[in-house]
């Protein structure tokens, strides 16, 4: 399974340094996640402040 990131997403850019692979890009609106990248480790998760990356 891997995150993604919903419409709650304000582009404060906090998850962005945080992804280990790489898998975050800034979208628009609002950043997204590479599914094929990511490796669901939950870092993103975890460092989102408005608690909108989850599990897709």
């Amino acid at each position: 399974m891997t995150r993604k990131i919903t419409d709650e997403c304000v582009a404060c850019g906090t998850c962005l340094p945080e992804c280990p692979e790489g898998a975050i890009a800034e979208g628009d609106p609002i950043y997204v996640i590479n599914a094929s990248a990511c490796t669901d480790c939950g870092v993103c998760e975890d460092t989102c402040p408005t608690q909108a990356i989850v599990a897709a």
